[in-house]
């Protein structure tokens, strides 16, 4: 059988995000859980209506097993393209997408305070997501376990996994530590791509 989906590579070193997050968490979290909804999508999306539609459209119509490990690579793969390395200069947010942070959440700071909460607070499992509606207006929203902002008409932008795998080599259970730790090695170039295509 023909491999539909397969594993992304990291545009960074298996280290580069350190001390962020570890090599070691890279290798389990990319290489294992990653491939592992890789593998488990491929089997169940042969010879369904499913096997020719991008991700997005799979976790806009699909439901029960498809949906959860589509939706995990979708989460995944944008959750892992959205990072450079520390020593990178582009971990502040600037052009259109700093512009319409500050529009709709006041400044740079107010949102991320804000973000961080919601990720402190989503119970369990799951992520936690700045979007964009159809007319450029930003939300966060707060996803359980393999929701994408685009099961609600959204455009995904950035995100933060709160699955205790995404952190608990490196953090344990100090989840808050965690998502205030990720603003050092978010790409804003990237995320400012995702917001004016």
């Amino acid at each position: 059988m023909a491999l539909l989906f397969s594993l992304i590579t990291l545009p960074y070193a298996p280290n580069a995000l350190e001390p962020v997050i570890s090599q070691e968490t890279i290798e389990y979290h990319h290489g294992k859980h990653l491939q592992t909804y890789v593998d488990n999508l491929n089997k169940l999306v042969a010879g369904t209506e499913f096997e020719s539609m991008p991700l997005e459209q799979i976790v806009a119509k699909s439901q029960g097993a498809i949906f959860n490990n589509a939706g995990q690579i979708l989460n995944h793969n944008l959750y892992f393209l959205q990072f450079s390395p520390v020593v990178a200069d582009n971990h502040t947010p600037k052009g259109a997408i700093l512009d319409a942070i500050i529009r709709d959440f006041g400044s740079f700071d107010a949102f991320k305070a804000e973000f961080e909460q919601k990720g402190i607070t989503l119970f369990g499992s799951g992520w936690v997501w700045l979007a964009a509606d159809k007319d450029g207006k930003l939300v966060i929203t707060q996803e359980p376990n393999a929701g994408n902002p685009v099961t609600k008409g959204l455009k995904p932008l950035l995100t933060m996994d709160v699955w205790e795998h995404a952190y608990y080599i490196d953090y344990r259970n100090r989840r808050a530590a965690h998502l205030q730790s990720l603003w050092q090695i978010i790409n804003w170039d990237e995320i400012n791509r995702r917001y004016t295509e």
